[in-house]
């Protein structure tokens, strides 16, 4: 069936995205649609004008370009992302050492220079510079170039020769090799040490022989050099890393270079090229310089702040021009975003269909506008067993399932005993409580939502994060729970649940024989005693409640079934 037809007969909602790229998947597909007895009467009225020749084909929203809001997720502590500058160090620094030889050396003992003169005066030699900082130059005598860069030395070879040989004399100087040194690298690096270089290489160049800085506990932007216990440089690699300057102090013989300890830490993620820890200098910074620091992917309009203030926990929603003044401390989270939340929801569809998974649709989207633009494998679907999950549902879910759990703890574990036998009795059902409570809380609700019901979909308004489940058309039936061999078994026409329960081995001595449900695929449960079997179909053996305090079975029993209904399982007690 032709998916872009379905469309003009309702309110056209989406640029479809390819649907099949072929032409056979064309022909065994169907497109799924709801009963117009289920649309609400104002959207009849819609369609009817449609039909007669007023269909509106302009799509409301390009469902392949949806884009997500802050995602609710906890808090992440900065100390599990890795530091902004963490790929500096994978020795590309410490392939090659330089010669020291640029415009800005400083001449020190042991260095050698070229010079040459021609004219009226031949030489041609290597001089080396002495203790004293001097280089020899026969008719001039000693001449002291000690801290000299090489145009500084070459201005005062020439002054010296000419001096001797005011006319025709032509003067050249090339500083030729220079004196290595050896700096000790320590503090927060993963292999401190004493290092060979030359006393114009880089910091970077000495810190990548060590290892690099130690990732956790490192600091990138608090970095000395010592030289006679005094600090003759402090580097920031900040400024490497964001705008490529770095300060190039000349080492001596016996500099150290320390990395500090790592200071306060923010979290930063989201719509960012990388998610990354940064360091802070101080215990703040503004907004805007976080902005200038981390790199944003392209249409960030919104920032979430969260973190923790003397008045209490913070999570703050900014627009980007307003997040600019706002102050960020340690421990802080901050997530960009690309948010088009206040336009556009985002759901995802799972299971048995053609097409993308994520569709981007207008914030009052309805179930029945996006199933009309799916297509699924035609007799291969079960589209009256569509289910849809929640995050809002599984939060109630798990909040009743928790009300629950506790009100059992408070009526059976605070209880009074008159006797030592019902003591002891009392003991041992609290012990039975403990332990079902603890396991009871480790399992996650499903957030399932029953939508389809005997051949109607309910037409309801989808919801930022929706996942629509279209489940393939299934042959078998799941027997689990209280069974000795919880298996898979071929749905068979006329089998009756006890059938399905014996050929699973039958039930165990735990199991409630009087307590069985029938988990449809569409997600809604049943007690087994009022439904017919279909294909697809858990049958679910409850357990029994272990006591003979009535009122506590019943309360067990109850809770059973409400951890079954939302997380699908039986818990053993």
């Amino acid at each position: 069936m032709n998916v872009l037809r379905l469309l003009k007969r309702l309110l056209a909602v989406v640029a479809l995205a390819v649907v099949g790229s072929s032409a056979a998947s064309a022909v065994w597909a169907q497109s799924i649609s709801l009963p117009s007895s289920i649309v609400p009467a104002q959207q009849q009225g819609q369609l009817q004008g449609q039909s007669q020749g007023e269909v509106n084909d302009t799509p409301r929203a390009d469902w392949r370009s949806g884009t997500y809001g802050p995602v609710a997720t906890p808090p992440r502590d900065p100390d599990m992302l890795p530091p902004f500058g963490a790929n500096l160090f994978t020795g590309g620094f410490r392939g090659a050492m330089g010669d020291g030889l640029n415009s800005d050396y400083q001449v020190k003992p042991g260095d050698q220079v070229t010079v040459r003169a021609w004219g009226a005066f031949e030489f041609d030699r290597v001089l080396p510079v002495d203790a004293q900082g001097n280089i020899f130059i026969p008719g001039s005598g000693p001449l002291n170039i000690e801290g000299q860069n090489s145009q500084q030395v070459d201005n005062s070879v020439r002054r010296a020769i000419t001096s001797v040989y005011p006319d025709n004399v032509e003067v050249y100087t090339n500083l030729q090799g220079v004196q290595p040194v050896a700096v000790f690298v320590t503090g927060y690096v993963e292999n401190p040490g004493r290092y060979a270089g030359t006393p114009n290489d880089s910091l970077l160049y000495f810190i990548d022989q060590a290892g690099g800085i130690d990732q956790d506990l490192g600091s990138y932007r608090q970095i000395r050099v010592l030289r006679n216990s005094q600090t003759v440089a402090t580097v920031d690699l900040y400024d490497f890393l964001i705008n490529g300057s770095i300060a190039r102090p000349q080492f001596q013989d016996g500099d150290t270079i320390v990395v500090e300890e790592r200071g306060p830490a923010i979290a930063v993620g989201g719509d960012v090229h990388r998610e990354h820890r940064y360091e802070l200098v101080g215990n703040q910074l503004s907004g805007a310089e976080l902005v200038n620091l981390a790199r944003l992917k392209s249409g960030v309009s919104h920032v979430l702040l969260r973190g923790s203030r003397e008045e209490g926990p913070i999570a703050q929603y900014y627009p980007l021009d307003m997040f600019y003044g706002q102050t960020i401390r340690s421990g802080d989270e901050v997530l960009f975003s690309a948010d088009k939340r206040s336009e556009t929801i985002v759901v995802e569809v799972e299971g048995s269909y053609y097409g993308p998974s994520r569709y981007a649709l207008p914030r009052d989207a309805r179930l029945s506008e996006l199933l009309d633009a799916i297509a699924v494998p035609e007799r291969m679907t079960a589209v009256e067993s569509i289910s849809l999950q929640r995050e809002s549902v599984k939060e109630q879910q798990r909040q009743s399932m928790e009300d629950s759990l506790r009100r059992l703890e408070t009526t059976y574990l605070s209880a009074p005993s008159s006797t030592n036998e019902e003591a002891q009795v009392r003991a041992q059902e609290a012990e039975l409580i403990q332990d079902f409570v603890a396991r009871a809380r480790e399992l996650e609700p499903s957030g399932r939502m029953v939508v389809a019901y005997d051949g109607r979909i309910s037409d309801i308004r989808l919801q930022d994060g929706d996942v629509i489940t279209i489940p393939e058309i299934s042959d078998s039936m799941l027997i689990s729970g209280e069974v000795l061999v919880p298996q898979a078994a071929v749905y068979r026409p006329g089998m009756n649940v006890i059938d399905y329960i014996e050929s699973a081995g039958g039930f165990t001595q735990r199991a409630d024989e009087d307590h069985i449900l029938i988990v449809r695929q569409n997600g809604a449960v049943e007690n087994a005693r009022k439904v017919n079997l279909r294909p697809g179909d858990e049958i679910l053996v409850m357990p029994a409640a272990p006591t003979h305090n009535l009122q506590l079975a019943a309360t067990l029993t109850q809770i059973l079934y409400q951890v079954a209904v939302a997380t699908r399982v039986a818990v053993d007690l």
